[in-house]
């Protein structure tokens, strides 16, 4: 299997799990956080409230993966991750963004699911810059699908056509070649000729 990216509406998705870029308080934002859960409905944010603060404000530390129920959306769990604000690229940054994903993926398998997909983590309000993160992205799904067999379907999802195509060139410059399919990510809502999908 090759790592797909599919531009579109991540909360369409009907997958064992999409990884919602989060704050380390869980209780919502802006951005794809706040599509989540509004798609999910107001039990994703009970089950939130719920969980342990590790310290005041902190449910989910930068880097580290958090999962809840999946409740009104098409995937049956979320896994909440909390992606490093960009500052300079001195601070860490890279390695945190690292582990969003590395630890979204070790989450997958343990649970023993089969599909996950990705937003842009850190590209919003968090201001990562978009290639940057593309590669990070890239790297660190290729590597993950060379060495294990769970999750067989990952899927990167883009929210304009720029990140569209910044994962595109990431995943090429990964090592994985072009694919010439191009099919639909599983239970997305799509509009013709406008959200985009490649297999890479």
């Amino acid at each position: 299997m090759k790592i797909e990216v599919w531009q579109g509406d991540i909360t369409t998705l009907a997958v064992d799990a999409i990884v919602n870029a989060a704050n380390e308080s869980l209780l919502g934002g802006g951005g794809v956080d706040g599509a989540i859960h509004r798609a999910a409905g107001p039990a994703l944010l009970a089950e939130c409230r719920q969980l342990p603060e590790l310290r005041p404000g902190v449910r989910c530390p930068t880097g580290e993966v958090v999962a809840t129920g999946g409740y009104a959306l098409p995937a049956r769990h979320v896994f909440h991750t909390a992606g490093p604000v960009w500052q300079d690229g001195q601070r860490h940054e890279a390695a945190l963004l690292a582990n969003c994903y590395w630890k979204s993926l070790q989450l997958a398998e343990k649970l023993d699911l089969m599909s996950i997909a990705f937003p842009a983590i850190s590209c919003g309000i968090y201001g990562y810059p978009v290639h940057q993160a593309a590669r990070i992205a890239a790297t660190e799904t290729v590597a993950w699908q060379r060495s294990h067999s769970q999750p067989r379907r990952i899927i990167l999802v883009a929210y304009n056509t720029a990140t569209f195509q910044a994962y595109q060139q990431a995943l090429l410059a990964a090592g994985q070649s072009s694919g010439d399919d191009e099919a639909p990510a599983p239970g997305a809502a799509f509009v013709p000729g406008h959200p985009a999908s490649a297999s890479f």
